[in-house]
């Protein structure tokens, strides 16, 4: 009786052993997936997005710097590099530097 515990304890270990194994492997593939469509997510045009979508694409970039970059393209026209968004007040090298990959200029 003891032999077929402790046979019964053995395969119930290996059973949720591989179970957690195969999460592990799993887990990396989904969370590349997720990468993937959060980089096509956050590009945006800054030529032409609403204040909304600024502030929803870009890291560290809240509605209110986003209104200011919409306000600031409206009264001076097109931005016509990525440095020209340091011209907008609350908008800073760092701030760039983090968001160049997801900024389009058309």
């Amino acid at each position: 009786m003891l032999k077929k515990s402790k046979k019964n304890l053995l395969i119930s270990a290996a059973v949720i052993a591989l179970c957690g194994s195969a999460a592990t492997f799993a887990a990396p593939a989904e969370q590349g997936r997720a990468l993937v469509a959060e980089q096509v997510q956050q590009q945006v045009n800054i030529n032409s997005a609403s204040a909304s979508e600024i502030a929803a694409s870009l890291k560290g970039v809240g509605l209110k710097t986003a209104q200011a970059i919409v306000a600031y393209r409206d009264a001076n026209g097109a931005f016509q590099s990525l440095d020209a968004l340091t011209m907008v007040k609350g908008v800073g090298r760092k701030t760039l530097k983090k968001n160049k990959q997801h900024i389009v200029l058309e």
